[in-house]
């Protein structure tokens, strides 16, 4: 019907101006296809190009590498199905790039060796150990010339890669006034390292410590062999008296002097003392006149020696016997070879015994007593004390014997 609209009926396809436009998606298809087509001709002819261009050049392709080709002595390369041309030795290929390194080629430089074939000798390497082994450690006497001299200390050659340093308040004890003419160049010295290597290899050196240490040495055994020694009274405060003592400062407590009233008039005067304590840690070096005067008293007495004293002190170990003015201890263990129940009942405070001197430590100021070797019989004492003794004289002769064994 004219006027009226039917967009449900079929379009006519029949002018050939409507055929460009109907026909486009058609035409738009064949447009497509071919250039699908030409696409593929395009990477075909360029594949055959490539082809030809390895077929005439030394590139290897991947599945030539793959081929694992065999690197023969001469280093030419060959593949296992055909030989390359002579002329891909004149350039780079891949394989060239990442070709690793054949230590058998004649041509190469290097040379492969062996342990055996190393020069190697082990007393050389030890040398060389103990040529570069680091010396001053703390504590380490060393000794050196002095080399340089300076106003604030010397320096010292020690045999290591830097010379030592020793400031000048460690070159001696006290105070030095003549430096240069005391300590000439290539004066002999022997030194105590006190602070280890710098950066610069240089280690801190010090005569005066290496002379405090061999002070407390000597000090030591002076101490332990129980000597008396005269020191001179150079000090005071309120505790005591203070000497020197090689080199050390020795303190004398008032308890410890003969007479401690006046203990103030004793200075510059010369007075014998023994040894209470040395610590060379603590720096304590404790001195006593009334032990030297105790260790004057025991030089007269001698290991099995018969002696007579009286009872000062009753303690649960034993008893505390004066002999002249020193104090000798009777152990419980060496009273009586028999059983005892109670101290008390052997000897009281204030009774006069004998027994047998059995030790001498002069370090401790101290006397060993023995009344157990003056028995016949185990348990003697405690049955007639009395006649043990009044025999005790001749009972220590026999047990003299004993002690003389003990010296040989």
């Amino acid at each position: 019907m004219k006027g009226v609209s039917d967009n449900n009926a079929p379009k006519k396809v029949n002018s050939k101006g409507d055929q460009k436009v109907f026909k486009k998606p058609l035409q738009v298809l064949q447009l497509n296809k071919k250039d699908t087509q030409t696409i593929e001709k395009e990477k075909s002819s360029e594949a055959s190009q490539i082809k030809d261009v390895i077929e005439n050049s030394n590139v290897i392709i991947e599945s030539d590498l793959i081929n694992k080709p065999v690197i023969p002595s001469d280093g030419k390369i060959s593949n296992n199905s055909e030989d390359l041309n002579e002329n891909s030795n004149k350039n780079l290929s891949p394989y060239d790039l990442e070709k690793p390194l054949s230590f058998s080629d004649n041509n190469s430089d290097f040379s492969e060796r062996t342990v055996d074939e190393f020069d190697f000798d082990e007393d050389q390497f030890l040398a060389a150990l103990n040529e570069n082994e680091p010396i001053g450690l703390a504590g380490e006497t060393i000794t050196g010339k002095i080399i340089a001299i300076e106003s604030d200390g010397l320096y010292i050659d020690i045999g290591g890669k830097a010379p030592g340093f020793m400031p000048k308040k460690e070159c001696g004890l006290g105070v030095i006034t003549n430096f240069k003419e005391k300590f000439p160049i290539g004066l002999t010295m022997e030194v105590l390292v006190i602070k280890e290597q710098n950066a610069d290899g240089m280690v801190t050196i010090s005569a005066r410590a290496l002379i405090l240490r061999k002070s407390w040495e000597k000090v030591a055994e002076l101490a332990k062999k129980g000597d008396i020694i005269e020191v001179l009274v150079n000090g005071f405060n309120r505790g005591g008296l203070t000497c020197d003592v090689e080199g050390l400062r020795g303190f004398i407590p008032r308890s410890q002097l003969g007479d401690g009233s006046d203990y103030q008039s004793l200075l510059k005067k010369n007075i014998k003392v023994a040894f209470l304590e040395v610590n060379p840690e603590s720096r304590k070096l404790v001195l006593s006149e009334k032990k030297a005067s105790l260790i004057s008293k025991f030089t007269a007495l001698k290991l099995g020696q018969l002696i007579e004293g009286e009872i000062l002190a009753i303690k649960p170990y034993g008893f505390f016997v004066d002999i002249g003015g020193a104090k000798g201890l009777l152990h419980q263990s060496s009273i009586t070879n028999g059983s005892i129940r109670n101290l008390q009942e052997i000897f009281v405070v204030g009774e006069t015994i004998k027994a047998l001197i059995t030790e001498i430590d002069l370090e401790k100021g101290r006397i060993g007593l023995n009344t157990s070797l003056l028995e016949n019989l185990p348990g003697e004492l405690l049955i007639d004390k009395q006649k043990v003794m009044l025999e005790a004289r001749e009972r220590a002769i026999k047990a003299k014997s004993l002690f003389d064994k003990e010296n040989i």
